[in-house]
């Protein structure tokens, strides 16, 4: 009978995967550790080994097939020697349904976990059917189509055949889409004369990917099913950013002719240590919410937003609060490169007991950030801003920045969220502390 080869389980949450690619064809010989598929799971894309020997016998699933059950058979290995007609004769089986990795026994309960965390933005995920295909539309408002009648007055025709305009694209802002005199003096007004042009395809489709499904529901659910409230307290800069020119150009003097610094660190570096050492304070933070306990991590693992083409996914900075400033940075810099190589090992996105959404380098100032079950908390870090504040007398300029956290009520009360962000900043603005 020939060896069958099933969709692999590459996490324990995992319950389908996208059969990207196959890397061996049909009659070619394998052995045990080949790479023979790539399989496109919900945060990465994975390389499957074979773990049997003979020949590719029969690819059961082709490449670009999506939504392959786990356990599904995807191929057959026919042994040495083996008849072909067994291949004939192979009928494939009923897949049996994946198990999913339970709570932790701590937190044992008929509810089960959520999966990892994903990404940390405010996405609000559409739930209706995107229309089948783009069309364009049979009588547009504008000149229409080419063999289309162009709806325009008889003196907007005469204008646009003396400023040599074509009316084909023009958009109409007469009754009923017709094109007026206005319409023809707006367009050759512009910036180069140009009519305006409307794409008679009124959109594209952009086929949602196996992350951004993930993303979808995974937001949703936490929006709906969590409990969110938000505290946000404004963090003084000045002090860390010293601090931070000074270790950078420390690292500069340090270096060979003609060899990069060893390290440069970024604000979010900072604040990622800073956060672990909240963490560390604040362990009643470092939670997650089961319906018959709460569970406590031991250890401070931050996951940190990280935008890719596909998705948002968070990578984990583990221990981090037991990490360099250098360590963090070259750490995270590493993390962030194969994240948008979609070449993150599983274990390196899923757990993390807080996640960290930074969209200050885009000059966004307060947002808030919806929150990754099963963690309890995600905060929310604005871009740095000039202010000028009363000190010592006189008024001075100083730099500030918002950092709003987001918290699972269930698992962390006001007060303790208050209390988490007060120690996040007094390590911020007194940044001598993370070196204690």
């Amino acid at each position: 009978m020939p060896i069958e080869i099933t969709m692999p389980a590459l996490s324990p949450t995992m319950t389908e995967g996208n059969l990207a690619k196959w890397t061996k064809k049909e009659g070619d010989k394998i052995k045990a550790g080949d790479v023979i598929a790539e399989i496109e799971t919900d945060k990465a894309t994975m390389e499957v080994e074979a773990v049997d020997e003979g020949i590719l016998g029969r690819i059961v699933v082709k490449a670009g097939t999506e939504g392959v059950k786990v356990n599904e058979v995807i191929a057959l290995i026919q042994a040495e020697g083996e008849d072909k007609k067994a291949l004939d004769a192979w009928k494939p089986k009923v897949a049996a349904a994946p198990k999913v990795e339970a709570a932790p026994a701590a937190a044992a309960s008929t509810s089960t976990a959520p999966a990892a965390p994903v990404a940390a933005a405010s996405i609000a995920p559409v739930a209706s059917k995107a229309p089948a295909a783009p069309i364009a539309s049979a009588a547009p408002a504008h000149g229409g189509a080419a063999g289309s009648r162009v709806k325009a007055s008889p003196l907007a025709k005469r204008l646009a055949s003396a400023k040599g305009i074509d009316l084909t694209g023009v958009i109409g802002s007469g009754p009923g889409g017709r094109i007026v005199k206005a319409d023809i003096e707006a367009g050759a007004g512009r910036a180069g004369g140009g009519a305006v042009r409307r794409n008679p395809q009124e959109f594209v489709q952009v086929p949602n990917n196996a992350m951004r499904k993930v993303i979808a529901r995974r937001l949703s659910e936490s929006k709906q099913q969590v409990p969110h409230f938000y505290v946000t307290v404004e963090v003084e800069l000045d002090a860390m950013l010293a601090v931070r020119a000074q270790l950078n150009a420390d690292a500069e003097r340090k270096v060979s002719k003609g060899n990069p610094p060893a390290y440069k660190l970024s604000v979010n570096d900072l604040v990622i240590k800073a956060t672990a050492l909240a963490m560390r304070d604040k362990p009643n933070c470092n939670v997650s919410w089961y319906d018959d306990a709460i569970i406590q991590y031991n250890n401070v693992d931050v996951s940190v937003a990280v935008s890719t083409d596909g998705g948002l996914i968070t990578p984990i900075v583990r221990n981090a609060d037991q990490k360099s400033l250098p360590q963090i940075s070259t750490e995270m810099k590493d993390l962030a490169s194969r994240a948008r190589a979609n070449k993150l090992k599983p274990e390196e996105f899923q757990g993390g007991g807080f996640s960290i959404s930074n969209l200050g380098m885009y000059g966004v100032s307060t947002f808030q950030a919806i929150i990754n079950p099963p963690q309890a908390c995600i905060l929310a870090i604005g871009a740095g801003a000039s202010k000028l504040v009363m000190r010592d007398g006189g008024v001075k300029e100083i730099q500030v920045m918002n950092a709003t956290l987001s918290v699972d009520h269930r698992a962390v009360d006001g007060a303790l969220g208050a209390e988490f962000l007060q120690v996040f900043k007094r390590y911020m603005e007194t940044p001598v502390l993370m070196f204690v």
